[in-house]
């Protein structure tokens, strides 16, 4: 494909071959809408690359993963493209918490784990049962949710009331718990419940309420799966070869440096290749890479309003994380670790500390691809993954200088320190949680918020953009839309949260925008699918 020279003019132009860009193309290349991705890294799948060593493949992403079962919106967005798409399993062992001497297990029948704290709490039984019940509403909200994810951008007035209307029934599960936000609020919101210490302690790594009641929502809904067979790379793997095959262009090596444009409209899009500069003219341009990227070094000076820009630049973002990628001698499931993601962590430490980026006091997610996924190690060996959230600006940017290009300069110091947070998080984990797991490690890889800035260019590293809050949502901070006409955003920085569901939301949203203009018979089926009202089988092109 790499081979193939561009064309002149495509109807649209992605940039950005990650999980969003690729479903952009897969859709527009279904209903002939022509469309060519530039990718500047060498390979396709953004933070769902993933990569290999010795035989070992490292999944690199996906920690948990939701909405891709057979009811899930990722799946019915999926099946517009076609129905050979990756297919996963549920989760049943979801999530285990391990801190001082306690050992909890979260699966996918919440109601044992909440016997389990009704047998340690006793006199707290009502609360917690509570608990459950406020979760159970949640979980029955977000049921309801499959069929409101398109985007008001693409409803009529009438279609925008109804879909008001839903939105606050939806809202409703989640008004009450909203206000309970930071270490006080935090603290508050689980008093409703328990006063117990030792209750709290059980969500020590959460900030908020709703962060402590959602993961059980999502159990109660068995709203967990595993990756497919391959990984998360199997997801941008169909993804790819499914846009070439029905004529979608999709060129690596290829940063876009320009979004070209004329009285405020785009025209077009220069990029360098191989040390080339190529242009190609277009309609429309989306962008799923980093949007203060495309606002302040894509586009020319003025063309966006600097409010916007500033409020960008100061809105919360998720972070990025320190990421161990371990190859082991034998089974993970020899070293006591399920399919389940363990989270350890010292109840002593305080919220803040449990994800300031510190390799001794962060909490370790402690997970392993290989036991959901036999072919990603070879015959008799094993994967464990282990991942603390971390920041650029930790270890005065992992003791890296910038160059004249304000590009960070990997220096030995900084190959030092990944070693040395390598070996601190080992060395907790095998203290804590694995006896003698450094006894069966092969080798390890590292990576920091240096690597995700480097090969995604998301700012920071960070791994899914902003985050949802009331000053994010009250700055307008995330958005399909541009002040530039026919400029389009999709993936993390067009919604608010992230994760692999606002990857595929976005794209089918943008998509949606741009079908609405293109051809409106096939946007009007597409809608009332995506809306529920009508089956896939019903979709008669």
């Amino acid at each position: 494909m790499q081979d193939k020279k561009t064309k002149e003019f495509y109807d649209i132009v992605i940039i950005g071959a990650g999980l969003s860009g690729l479903t952009s193309s897969a859709l527009f290349s279904k209903f002939g809408i022509s469309s060519c991705v530039l990718e500047m890294h060498n390979i396709a799948g953004g933070y769902l690359q993933g990569f290999e060593r010795k035989g070992f493949k490292f999944d690199t992403a996906i920690h948990w993963l939701n909405d891709c079962g057979e009811k899930g919106f990722v799946t019915k967005t999926f099946k517009i493209i076609g129905n050979d798409f990756p297919k996963v399993k549920t989760q049943k062992h979801i999530r285990r918490f391990v801190y001082d001497d306690i050992d909890y297990l979260v699966t996918n029948n919440p109601n044992e784990f909440k016997e389990e704290l009704i047998a340690k709490f006793t006199k707290d039984k009502k609360g917690i049962e509570k608990f459950f019940e406020d979760a159970l509403k949640i979980s029955k909200a977000f049921d309801s949710y499959i069929n409101l994810n398109r985007s008001l951008e693409t409803r009529n007035v009438f279609s925008k009331a109804i879909y008001g209307l839903k939105m606050l029934k939806f809202a409703m599960a989640f008004i009450p718990h909203i206000k309970y936000k930071g270490k006080e609020g935090l603290k508050k919101g689980l008093n409703k419940y328990s006063k117990n210490p030792n209750f709290h302690k059980i969500f020590s790594a959460e900030n908020e309420l709703l962060s402590c009641l959602v993961p059980i929502a999502w159990a109660y809904s068995s709203n967990f799966q595993n990756p497919p067979k391959g990984g998360s790379k199997a997801f941008t793997d169909w993804l790819l070869n499914s846009s070439k095959k029905m004529g979608g262009d999709v060129f690596f090596n290829s940063k876009v440096t320009e979004i070209i444009t004329e009285n405020n409209k785009v025209k077009g899009v220069k990029f360098l290749n191989k040390g080339e500069l190529k242009e190609i003219k277009c309609k429309y341009v989306i962008a799923t890479c980093d949007l203060e990227t495309v606002y302040t070094k894509m586009l020319g000076k003025d063309i966006i309003p600097s409010d916007k820009i500033e409020k960008l630049r100061n809105a919360e973002i998720y972070s990025s994380s320190v990421t161990v990628s371990i190859a082991i001698d034998c089974p993970a499931e020899d070293l006591g670790i399920g399919e389940e993601s363990v989270y350890l962590f010292d109840s002593e430490n305080n919220m803040g500390s449990l994800s300031d980026g510190s390799a001794y006091s962060s909490g370790i997610h402690v997970l392993s691809p290989s036991v959901r996924d036999k072919t990603l190690a070879p015959e008799g060996k094993g994967i464990i993954t282990l991942f603390i959230p971390a920041w650029i600006e930790n270890n005065n940017f992992w003791n890296c200088k910038k160059d004249e290009n304000g590009n960070f300069i990997r220096s030995e110091e900084y190959r030092k320190l990944k070693d040395e947070y390598a070996e601190i998080l080992i060395n907790r984990v095998e203290e804590k949680l694995i006896p003698n797991l450094k006894e069966h490690i092969l080798f390890y890889d590292v990576a920091t918020p240096i690597t995700y800035l480097r090969y995604t260019g998301n700012k920071n590293g960070t791994m899914m953009g902003q985050k949802p809050g009331k000053e994010n949502m009250m700055n307008k901070v995330a958005s399909y839309k541009t002040p530039v006409k026919n400029l389009f955003i999709s993936g993390h920085w067009a919604d608010l949260g992230g994760g692999v569901p606002i990857a595929v939301k976005t794209a089918l949203n943008t998509f949606l925008i741009i079908l609405q203009k293109e051809n409106k018979k096939v946007f009007k089926l597409l809608a009332d699918y995506v809306d529920g009202k009508i089956d896939i089988n019903d979709i008669k092109i």
